[in-house]
C-alpha cells in the first residue's frame, strides 16, 4: 500500500491510498508533516482562546512559524497573535505580524535561526502562518484586511484551520493569497474546533 499526501485543485490536503507495496519511511514522513500541521493549528487556537469574546467579530488566533531551507525539518515559532491582542479592533494575523515587526535585533538573534539575513523581509520570505480561520478580505472597520499584509510581507505558505462564514462579510482572503502567489494549505480536522472559538460571545440563532 502506497500512500502520498496530495493537494486538489483548491489546495486542500487530502490523502491517497494506492494499493501497490509499503513504504513504512514515506509513511512516517506522510504523517510526521500532518501532525506537525496539526500541532501548529493547535498552538493558534490556543492563542484564539486569549481573545476577548464579542457579538461583532470572531476570535482568531495565529502563529508565524520560519523554516529554513537548509533545516526545513526544524521549524522556530517567530511570532503570534490574536484579535484584539492589540488595542483597536485588530486582527490576529496583523497582530503577529507588527509583534515580530516590532522586535529588535537582539530578540530576533535570540531565536537561533540557522542561517543570518539581511532583514526581517528575508526572513518572512521563509515563514509560514498557521491561522484558525482565513484571513479577511474585508474589514467593516475600515483597516487593512489581513490577507493585504501577509501578501506585502512576503510569507510563503498560509494555513487555514477553518473558511470564514459569512456572519458579517463575504470573505475571498484565501483567493486572494492565492493569486498573490502564497501557497494556501487547509489543515484538515480541526475545523469545528476554530468555528466554535471563532464565534465565542455571539448569541446563538
Amino acid at each position: 500500500m502506497q500512500v502520498g499526501l496530495n493537494q486538489s485543485c483548491d489546495a486542500k490536503w487530502s490523502v491517497s491510498v494506492n494499493v501497490a507495496h509499503i513504504e513504512p519511511p514515506f509513511l512516517l514522513g506522510v504523517y510526521a508533516e500532518v501532525d506537525e500541521h496539526l500541532r501548529f493549528m493547535k498552538l493558534a487556537l490556543a492563542e484564539a482562546e486569549n481573545c476577548t469574546p464579542t457579538e461583532t467579530a470572531f476570535c482568531v488566533g495565529c502563529i508565524l512559524v520560519f523554516r529554513s531551507p537548509s533545516e526545513p525539518n526544524r521549524p522556530l515559532v517567530l511570532s503570534s497573535g490574536y484579535s484584539r491582542e492589540i488595542e483597536g479592533n485588530t486582527h490576529a494575523e496583523a497582530n503577529a505580524l507588527t509583534k515580530f515587526y516590532a522586535m529588535s535585533t537582539e530578540e530576533i538573534s535570540a531565536l537561533h535561526l540557522p542561517v543570518s539575513f539581511s532583514s526581517v523581509n528575508d526572513i518572512l520570505f521563509h515563514t509560514d502562518v498557521y491561522t484558525t480561520m482565513e484571513p479577511c478580505s474585508v474589514r467593516t472597520s475600515g483597516l487593512a484586511p489581513c490577507s493585504n499584509a501577509l501578501i506585502a510581507a512576503g510569507v510563503r505558505r498560509c494555513f487555514i484551520g477553518v473558511d470564514e462564514p459569512s456572519d458579517f462579510v463575504q470573505c475571498e482572503g484565501a483567493r486572494r493569497l492565492k493569486d498573490a502567489g502564497v501557497e494556501v494549505h487547509w489543515v484538515k480536522g480541526l475545523e469545528d474546533d476554530c468555528l466554535k472559538v471563532a464565534r465565542r460571545g455571539h448569541t446563538q440563532a
